[in-house]
């Protein structure tokens, strides 16, 4: 496909998805290493541009095309939009550092580049679980109108500051599932002792419901599964779960996926990097990036539906939540949001945010989308 061409489509596909402000925050000046001005659909060919070559760590299996897949497609595009001269190589989780440690990666220069869910580092600052999902929070669509015209990018880069990454919105998996479990759980007495795999703030929200929680990376969660090292694992939804084949040990499929009603995915990139890059290729590298996440939503919102179809072929149990567990898990979620904000300022700043965008976003959704999602989404029994 020629440049010109490209850049047609892919603005075509990212407004059509609301997403083209993900091209960058308001608030950013163009003079700024944050630059995000849009390169025109005319714009001369970067061939005459200096060979750059970055390595891209993902915290995501190759099996995974989805996820993994995202990393991909910024790597293609880039390359296209530069006529090979910017090219990035993109390695698995595993082949380079774990999949749990590709923020250390950047931000000690080793790579210039990851792709990774922000909530996997809560242990080096928890609002950074407002990047990628919270328990009951913002859906895909909310999460990109937060970032990007609410203010939530500005925050994030905030805290990424302070690892020397700047963070560039990278794909969204949508509504997730409650996740894989051998028994079911019909109350919240029931998860107190429960051995489960589930990272971010809703594992800490599970930690108050009495569950053991672990974090392991994709690649790690079947044979934990498999041995009996967990009783449940949750990772995403029907397409990624059945690849991972949690299935053929586990057939109790819970949902809704309260604790991810999105998640986020974010391309991490080293400021030395960054900087070093010339302008015309930092504009290429936010379009890329942009037209990733779109294309990520997109196969998600096409896969899912049919490997949910080839699950219950294949004898899986849906399993809803019960309103008790919900309502406990809801409580926990708000308690904890207060003690973080009481004793963390910059905890606050974020999550007072994010919560104002949430409750103005919940009210509207809740009218005339709602209101039609009742009626005409059927579930499959």
């Amino acid at each position: 496909m020629r440049r010109r061409e490209f850049v047609h489509d892919a603005m075509t596909a990212i407004g059509a998805l609301g997403a083209a402000a993900a091209l960058g925050c308001k608030k950013t000046e163009p003079s700024e290493t944050t630059a995000a001005a849009t390169p025109s659909a005319t714009s001369a060919p970067a061939a005459t541009g200096p060979s750059v070559h970055w390595r891209l760590v993902s915290s995501f299996p190759r099996s995974l095309d989805t996820i993994f897949g995202a990393a991909e497609t910024l790597a293609e595009r880039v390359a296209a939009l530069t006529d090979n001269k910017f090219k990035i190589s993109v390695h698995a989780a595993g082949e380079i550092v774990p999949g749990l440690e590709v923020l250390d990666a950047v931000h000690q220069g080793n790579v210039e580049l990851a792709h990774t869910a922000s909530y996997y580092f809560t242990g080096k600052n928890p609002a950074l679980a407002f990047d990628t999902a919270v328990p009951f929070g913002l859906n895909a669509r909310q999460q990109l109108a937060w970032l990007n015209e609410g203010g939530g990018m500005d925050l994030i880069r905030g805290l990424y500051a302070d690892f020397k990454v700047i963070s560039f919105p990278g794909g969204n998996t949508g509504a997730q599932m409650g996740g894989w479990f051998r028994k079911e759980v019909n109350t919240a007495a029931d998860l107190q002792g429960l051995r489960m795999r589930i990272p971010g703030l809703g594992g800490q929200v599970m930690t108050r419901l009495g569950t053991t929680v672990q974090v392991l990376a994709g690649g790690d969660i079947y044979p934990a599964l498999e041995r009996g090292a967990i009783d449940a694992t949750e990772w995403v939804g029907p397409y990624d779960d059945e690849k991972l084949g949690f299935f053929k040990v586990a057939k109790l499929y819970y949902y809704p996926g309260w604790w991810e009603p999105s998640a986020g995915l974010s391309f991490l990139v080293g400021t030395g990097a960054w900087s070093k890059l010339p302008r015309e290729y930092q504009q290429i590298f936010e379009l890329a990036a942009s037209q990733a996440g779109v294309v990520m939503q997109n196969r998600y919102d096409q896969r899912n539906p049919q490997a949910l179809t080839r699950l219950l072929a294949q004898g899986v149990q849906l399993e809803r939540y019960s309103d008790e567990i919900l309502k406990a898990a809801r409580d926990a979620s708000d308690a904890l949001y207060a003690e973080q904000a009481a004793k963390d300022a910059t905890y606050k700043k974020v999550f007072e945010s994010w919560d104002k965008a949430r409750k103005e976003m919940f009210t509207w959704f809740g009218t005339t989308e709602r209101a039609f999602a009742d009626f005409a989404f059927q579930p499959p029994v």
